[in-house]
């Protein structure tokens, strides 16, 4: 019994030491085997990705803990911009056919759903003071930027292959006069039904098929789960209205690239 006791840290946590976090790459080491054994050809990626969780959550472990400490709003500020920037790169990157210039949409969307939902959530809801406070703010706008994240780099992806497969429709809408709006509103509504699937699939299974992370991490450090329960309900509704508004601006600033200043539709032939 006393050795539980020291292992569990002042917030209430179970500390996980080195050994036991080598004890659970034993799991990909056994997927790895499995992937040589089918010849599935994944050894690599799987290498390259656990050594980056690792990294790059040690690394996260590191900042946040200085950032708790430091919390001053400007440097809040700082590290959601860089986080918004990062998830534009990675947007960018899911959208390999998209036209120039995604990028800066793609943070736009990021930034005015990001910032306009966390510090919604952070100041009126939770109410929490002071309005930057590094605890609050960092993990929430976390979660908000990579699940809205996912929603606009599956609608932007959807929106561009989607008006590629409909090029000849397009092509016989535009030269009977319709605009590109017109022409390319179907291709929007899939679009952003398919950047809204993932979250409404989620938000049917929380509570029944799984257990969220944040309410489990709560629960964990000692949280009675009904309060934890009100935090989870609070983070499942301010991702989906991230995800669906970022998904939304994000199409709409985006769909027009598609087609030239006299809205003629730019064929895979005729881009730059």
């Amino acid at each position: 019994m006393n050795v539980v006791t020291q292992a569990v840290t002042a917030g209430g946590v179970v500390d996980i030491g080195w050994v036991q976090l080598l004890l659970a790459t034993g799991f990909i080491i056994i997927t790895g085997a499995i992937s040589l054994a089918l010849g599935l050809g994944l050894v690599k990626d799987l290498s390259i990705a656990t050594v980056r969780t690792y990294v790059q959550l040690l690394a996260l472990g590191i900042v946040l803990r200085w950032a708790f400490g430091f919390n001053t709003w400007w440097l809040v500020l700082g590290l959601l911009t860089v986080m918004v920037l990062a998830a534009a790169r990675i947007i960018l990157k899911r959208s390999p056919d998209a036209p120039p210039g995604l990028f800066a949409t793609s943070a736009l969307s990021m930034a005015v759903t990001g910032f306009i939902v966390t510090f919604a959530v952070t100041a009126v809801v939770i109410r929490i003071h002071p309005w930057w406070d590094a605890r609050y703010v960092l993990p929430i706008g976390g979660m908000v930027l990579g699940n809205s994240m996912t929603g606009i780099a599956l609608a932007l992806e959807r929106v561009f292959a989607d008006l590629d497969g409909r090029s000849g429709e397009i092509l016989a809408l535009t030269a009977l006069g319709a605009t590109p709006w017109e022409a390319a509103r179907a291709s929007v509504i899939t679009a952003v039904r398919a950047g809204l699937i993932p979250t409404i699939n989620s938000m049917a299974a929380v509570g029944i098929v799984f257990i969220p992370g944040m309410m489990t991490g709560q629960i964990l450090a000692g949280a009675d789960p009904l309060a934890a329960t009100k935090y989870q309900i609070v983070v499942m509704l301010m991702v989906s209205a991230a995800t669906a508004v970022g998904s939304i601006m994000a199409v709409m600033l985006s769909y027009r690239r598609r087609f030239t200043a006299d809205g003629v539709f730019l064929e895979k032939g005729a881009r730059v």
